[in-house]
């Protein structure tokens, strides 16, 4: 399990979040929230171990996650960064293959057979002759976050601890796109115990579908913890600088729907 105790985290040395103490646990979504410059994708890539913590402490299975190697950090983590790009003009196939990179002992027929289910679980299978290139901001989403699956489910060790780091997934999807990604998410944390961690923007998204929200503020931690202990009044309005009014979600049993604004401009988010 993947642990931070007191970890500060920045770039070239300098702190910009501090004093954040998180596990996260095998079968649960993990949603991280905050305004623009929070440190959120600061967090994440930390977490992944792509910058060095500024301070405090980072495990992996007990041992610090700096002395593991990235071989072995990609057999059982997986990133989709806020921007993926490719400078080389390759087939769906072909990027969404790179997935199954760490894991040679994957014979072709099983990788056959995990690329058709990763593309359709990401609703990508139509795409699968095509140049990645030639598609939409959208779709190249989708096709990375197919690629993505495949690195986190060709892991065949039964118990082994496997984590999928999402920054910003909905960002260039449309709204069933949005819905059809958490909806994958969220069963696949729970059937295959899939540790997640997920950036959003999207309030009403990270009430929907995660089991625990950390809401990020001013260099710290403002909350941890369950959509309903995090996601209140006083903290949005803390985190945003804007009103919020939290009542049930009309279509979600147990979940919470956010609106923002006061009579003024208002901006309610119903995905």
């Amino acid at each position: 399990m993947l642990i931070a105790e007191n970890l500060s985290c920045g770039r070239h040395g300098q702190a910009v979040l501090k004093d954040v103490s998180l596990r996260l646990e095998p079968g649960e979504v993990l949603g991280v929230l905050g305004a623009n410059g929070a440190g959120k994708s600061t967090l994440l890539a930390t977490l992944a171990g792509e910058l060095p913590p500024v301070s405090g402490s980072l495990t992996l299975h007990g041992q610090p996650l700096a002395q593991i190697s990235a071989a072995d950090q990609a057999r059982c983590r997986a990133v989709l960064p806020q921007s993926p790009s490719l400078a080389f003009e390759l087939g769906v196939r072909a990027v969404v293959g790179t997935g199954a990179y760490p894991f040679p002992e994957v014979s072709p027929r099983e990788l056959d057979a995990l690329l058709e289910r990763t593309l359709a679980l990401a609703d990508a299978s139509a795409f699968i002759a095509r140049r990645y290139t030639a598609l939409s901001g959208g779709e190249q989403q989708r096709v990375q976050f197919a690629r993505v699956l495949t690195q986190a489910l060709a892991a065949r060790q039964s118990g082994e601890y496997r984590l999928l780091m999402l920054d910003e997934p909905t960002a260039s999807l449309d709204p069933r796109h949005q819905l059809l990604l958490l909806e994958a998410v969220t069963t696949l944390a729970r059937a295959e115990g899939l540790a997640v961690q997920v950036i959003l923007h999207d309030v009403n998204l990270a009430a929907q579908w995660c089991d625990r929200l950390l809401l990020l503020a001013d260099g710290h931690v403002t909350a941890l913890g369950s959509p309903a202990q995090v996601l209140t009044a006083t903290n949005l309005e803390a985190v945003y600088q804007i009103n919020a009014t939290i009542v049930p979600h009309p279509l979600a049993a147990g979940r919470q729907l956010v609106c923002f604004g006061d009579g003024g401009v208002t901006s309610i988010s119903v995905s």
